[in-house]
């Protein structure tokens, strides 16, 4: 259900009067349905926008990009009518590095800044790779890459129907990812929150501390039980922390939106 979200937005709860929108970003390889159950979770003047990019569920026969400079001018056009204040973006694994990236750029623009970045299940963006990049690797390598990153369901990846339909968006997905270079700027006038899995085996408390240094505001970290993608496996945990960080300054004393 896109709601009038278009095709880059998904509203599984539509709220026009809602106080404040959350636009998330999912993980490479997912989609607008790995948020279709947040707004059970989260306040109720909280609209959950979900981000559909090319390459993925209803969007699977357009283009995936697969560098995030390409995407940002197309992502900053389709969400202008979302990225109103007051808006917090979340993004996790590739989508934090997305939400990122379009923080910088509606700075560059001039337009509005989200009342609050959260970042999660990714290391801060000037720290160099420490995993090995698989976009390249031969299908069955890859495959088993992804078997042993756990964010895709083994039957997805057993139907080799449907693996040849969502193939290249995962390889585009990955290689956006794997390609980024990050360019030194003056940090962000926004506060930022990580969140991280305890057992995540390659996104450490340190790499998720440093993201403090992309914010001239507060930072928090925050650890949940669970591994690379506790965004599921700890989602009533996740959600409750994010219903903290986004309740009405009245309910949270002096500071909105901040830790």
């Amino acid at each position: 259900m896109s709601a009038s979200g278009g095709p880059w937005v998904v509203r599984t709860a539509p709220h026009p009067g809602a106080r404040l929108r959350l636009v998330c970003f999912a993980y490479a390889g997912g989609g607008s349905s790995a948020f279709a159950d947040w707004p059970r979770g989260l306040p109720d003047d909280v609209e959950v926008c979900a981000v559909r990019l090319p390459g993925r569920e209803s969007r699977i026969f357009q283009r995936a990009h697969t560098d995030v400079e390409d995407l940002l001018p197309d992502l900053t056009e389709a969400l202008a009518e979302h990225c109103r204040p007051p808006f917090a973006l979340f993004g996790h694994s590739m989508g934090a590095l997305i939400a990122f990236a379009l923080t910088r750029r509606l700075r560059a623009l001039g337009a509005p800044a989200p009342a609050h970045l959260v970042v999660s299940g990714r290391r801060a963006p000037q720290l160099a790779h420490n995993r090995p990049l698989i976009h390249h690797l031969p299908e069955e390598q890859f495959l088993a890459r992804l078997r042993e990153l756990g964010g895709t369901p083994d039957a997805l990846l057993a139907d080799a129907r449907v693996m040849r339909l969502v193939l290249p968006g995962l390889r585009a997905d990955f290689q956006l990812n794997d390609s980024y270079t990050h360019r030194p700027q003056e940090p962000l006038p926004v506060p930022i929150t990580a969140f991280g899995g305890r057992a995540d085996p390659d996104v450490d408390p340190a790499g998720l501390a440093a993201w403090a240094r992309q914010s001239t505001g507060a930072f928090t970290l925050r650890m949940f039980d669970g591994g690379h993608f506790f965004l599921h496996t700890a989602q009533a945990e996740v959600l409750a922390e994010l219903s903290r960080l986004l309740r009405r300054p009245a309910d949270r004393g002096a500071g909105a939106l901040t830790p």
